[in-house]
Order: structure tokens, then sequence, then C-alpha cells
């Protein structure tokens, strides 16, 4: 991506506040910001994020930032805009994802992208008032927001035989609250909408009001079955601010329990899965697997999902040799057991014509998306932050990447079941080569106006966490962007085609997270 340079010359300057050294953050003029993002979508790079910054406690305006990813390489452009005239270029035309992206931004920030085709709000609820932006740092988070009368517009469909299908925000079942609308003729599904940010928190906003420490247990709670990879990300971006450098053995220790956290999600899905074609006997017996490596988790670690065990400087909690042999010797049984359900998944012709062909995303349009994770690489995209961006142990004992082109339910099941396959053996090498030594290191707190960068392979796919410290010491902004931010989006385009019965198996085949979005 270094035609930037050839294209902006001086006017591209390089900002040295940015860690870690390979990230690199350019400024550039507003007005060129969507060249920018056209000569990176002729390079062939991705939309990774785009987000707003109220920068006015240094003197400056709202930073506008897009992340663009190729290969292994990131790259960060920024540009500002006043506060008195608070607009940007937008970049969809360019970019599919910057479509919710840049509607997040207006509703939390008040950034204006002009020349986006939807100034409807995003995560914001259509009832809350109009001039409220949480992000910006003129709000009170402590005083209530007065309740405005608010209708959300939705995106109608006409023509004979045409009706809508509501369903949610609330579900018959545990999940979290999220509206899907349906124009359908019969059982043939048109279009899907979706609307989210009913579980919308203040994550982000919450992050500016605690110290660096506490950070780590709110990112832990982002999502929460992402607990793992949402925090070591988080301790990955203030550690390359500050220059702390974790030793090897906190590094394995993080990569042993970010391989059991996907082990156990991948598990859970493939049976959820499998109910939803009325196929429950799967379900009870994945459900058994990930039960008991939820419980090996609270014996050994002392949380059944591992929360709080990742902190800045290293992790919480050591093994010792009974804990290493008690691991390995679950990952025989679990291997054992796992291969004698793959079979019966295998060779059981009712799922396979439930999800063969059923909620296809084409390679064309998961690229398009710029989609992450399983549902990336069940559609044909080679995308893992584990190989493409490595951090110890993973630089050497590499994780094998499963994938496959056909893009329906059964590939992102076959993609988990494979992934399972490798964590398990990812664990073994780890265990087997863990490197003695102490657990922690020291982390001094960064100085004023740094920023931290850092990427994760979550087992839903890629994690980004971006930090700009305050002027006080503190976090002056920490954007989030969990995979589910640009894999939700691709749900309503794997639809097309399908029946409405065949919906909540679309939905748990990509499973994305309401909690990780709704920030």
């Amino acid at each position: 991506m270094n035609n930037i340079i050839s294209l902006f010359g001086n006017e591209a300057r390089k900002d040295n506040s940015q860690y870690p050294a390979t990230v690199t953050l350019y400024q550039i003029p507003k007005e060129r910001f969507t060249e920018a993002a056209k000569s990176m979508k002729t390079s062939g790079a991705r939309l990774v994020a785009e987000w707003a910054v109220d920068e006015t406690p240094f003197g400056r305006g709202f930073g506008i930032y897009a992340c663009y990813a190729k290969d292994s390489e990131y790259l960060i452009l920024k540009t500002y805009t006043p506060l008195e005239d608070p607009t940007f270029p937008s970049l969809t035309k360019k970019f599919v994802p910057a479509y919710r992206f840049e509607r997040q931004m207006r509703s939390l920030m008040g950034v204006v992208p002009l020349g986006h085709p939807d100034s409807r709000p995003w995560i914001k609820h259509e009832d809350w008032q109009e001039d409220v932006y949480p992000l910006r740092k003129s709000f009170d988070a402590s005083k209530s927001i007065s309740r405005v009368k608010g209708e959300y517009q939705w995106i109608k469909a006409e023509g004979e035989g045409v009706y809508e299908i509501p369903v949610g925000p609330v579900h018959a079942g545990i999940i979290e609250p999220g509206h899907f609308r349906f124009q359908a003729v019969g059982e043939d599904i048109l279009n899907l909408e979706e609307k989210l940010g009913y579980v919308h928190k203040g994550i982000e906003k919450r992050f500016e009001s605690i110290s660096w420490k506490e950070g780590a247990r709110l990112a832990g709670r982002v999502s929460g079955d992402s607990t793992v990879a949402h925090a070591i990300a988080y301790c990955m971006s203030i550690e390359s601010m500050t220059g702390c450098n974790p030793t090897k053995r906190a590094l394995w220790l993080r990569a042993l329990m970010l391989e059991r956290e996907r082990i156990a999600n991948h598990l859970g899905d493939i049976g959820a899965i499998c109910n939803d074609v009325a196929f429950a006997f799967l379900l009870y017996q994945f459900s058994i697997l990930k039960e008991k490596l939820l419980r090996t988790n609270y014996k050994l670690f002392g949380h059944r999902f591992m929360m709080d065990k990742i902190i800045p400087g290293g992790v919480a909690v050591d093994i010792n040799s009974d804990a290493k042999n008690e691991i390995l010797s679950e990952m025989d049984w679990l291997t054992n057991e796992l291969e004698r359900l793959v079979i019966i998944y295998d060779e059981n012709s009712s799922l396979d014509d439930r999800l063969r062909d059923t909620g296809v995303l084409t390679t064309e349009k998961a690229k398009e998306l710029s989609v992450v994770g399983f549902v990336a690489r069940a559609s044909g995209q080679g995308i893992d932050c584990r190989i493409q961006s490595p951090f110890s142990p993973y630089d050497h004992i590499i994780p094998k990447m499963t994938v496959l082109n056909s893009g329906d339910a059964h590939a992102r099941v076959w993609v988990r079941i494979e992934e399972v396959r490798d964590s398990i053996r990812l664990i073994r090498e780890i265990l087997n080569s863990l490197p003695d030594g102490k657990i922690t290191e020291s982390l001094t707190p960064p100085s004023t106006d740094k920023s931290g960068f850092a990427v994760v392979e979550g087992w839903r796919g890629e994690i980004v966490y971006w930090i700009q410290s305050g002027l006080k010491g503190g976090i002056n902004r920490c954007m989030v962007r969990d995979p589910s931010s640009v894999n939700w989006i691709a749900l309503e385009e794997a639809i097309h085609g399908n029946i409405v019965p065949d919906f909540p198996l679309c939905n748990k085949s990509f499973n994305q997270s309401y909690s990780g979005h709704d920030l």
C-alpha cells in the first residue's frame, strides 16, 4: 500500500505517535479522503474499520480515521474536520462496510458523511434526541437522556403478493435482541433488513472514564463469548504504546486460552446448527463436549470462560505440570469424541439436504463486504490474523487455514470442524513447548496523545482495537471493531433466494454477536 506516498507526496504526513511501528498512520487532506479510498480499492485492500475521534482536548477538531488491510499490512489514514463544520466525504461508494460504519459515526459522534445514501440512525435508538452525541467530550454520561417520539423508517417492498414478516427484537430463546424484517412472496424471501442496537451499552464511552487496568476487564465484557480475544486485543494495543513486552510464557498462555475459547464456541455452534434442522441428537452431543471444556476451564483457570485472565503485561493465571497433562489428556478424549460425531454429521442425509446450498454468500460478495473469520473462509477468502499478523507463538506454530468456496451453511459448519481439529493440534504444540518464566511484566501508563493498534483472530474472526491516550493520562478514545460489525450485513445478502423457514438456520450458521456490535 505504498501507493499512498506516491499519490499524496508531501500531503501525506506520517504520525509518529501511532504504535506499533508496523502499523503506519498518515494524515491526509479531507478533500482527498475519498481519493485515498479509491486508491486502496484499486490496490486490492479491504476497509477494516472507520471511526471518529473527538480530539478537541488536544486543540483539534474531529479526527476521521479509516483502517485498510492487504495481506499482512495494515494502514490507517486520518483527516480532520472542524467542530463548527463536522462533515467529511463518505467512503460508501468505494467500500460497502462504510455504509454502517458511517451511520454509526454520525449517530454517536455527530460527524456527517457527505454523499452517504442513508441518514437513518444506527446503534442510536430512534427515540433518542437527535442532537445527542454520546461519544463527544461535551456529552455528560452521568445524566439521563430525554426520550422523544421517533419512528424507524424501514425499507419497503411493494407488489402483488408481497408481505412483511417482523421478527424480534425479542426472540423465543435466550439470544440477545435484534430486529429482522423480511419482505417475502409466499415463503420466498425478497429482502431482509436488520436493525440492531438494542443492547447498546455505551462501552466505548465507558472506556474514557476508567483506568488502563480496568479497561482490560471492560474489553473482556464487550462480547462475553469472546472475552479472551477482546481482552488480548485491548492489552496488545496498550502494550504497543508503552513498549511493554509480555514474556513468552505469558503470550503462549494467552494463545492457549484463545484456542480453548475457539474450540468451545465452535462446538456449541455446530450443535446449535444441527438443532435448527431438528437433529437434536448432535446438539446434545456437542453440548456435552463444550460443557466438559468449560468445566476444565473453571478448574484450571478459575472461570468457565476465562474472563479477566488476560491482563495488561501478561496473564493473571499460570498452569503447572498437572494442569498441562490434564489438558493434553482432554485433547485426546476430545479428538476421539469429535471424530465420532463428525462421521454422524457427514453421513446424515437430512443435514446434508438442509445445509448445502442454503444461505450462500458468494466469493465475490464476501470480498465486496470485507467479511472476516469463518464466514470469510467459507466463502473463499483466506483471512486469518493468526497467520497474517501473528504474535508469539503463532509466528512459528502456524495455524492451518481452511478455505472453502461454496459459501453455504454447510461450508460454515465444515470450516468450524476443521478449526476445532487444528486448535486441538495447536494446543498440543503450545503445551509441549511451553516456555518457562514469569507470567506478567509491569506496565507504565502511556504518555499523552499516543495511539495503539492491535488485531486478534477471535473465534468469529478479526477483532480490532485502536486506543488513544488522553491529556490526563487516561483513555481519550477506545475504538472496538468486533467481527460482527462487518459480518452482520453479509447475512442480509446470503438470505436472498432462500425460504423463510431457512432463516434461523442461516442466522445460526453466521452466529454473529449482538453485544459485540452494539457498542
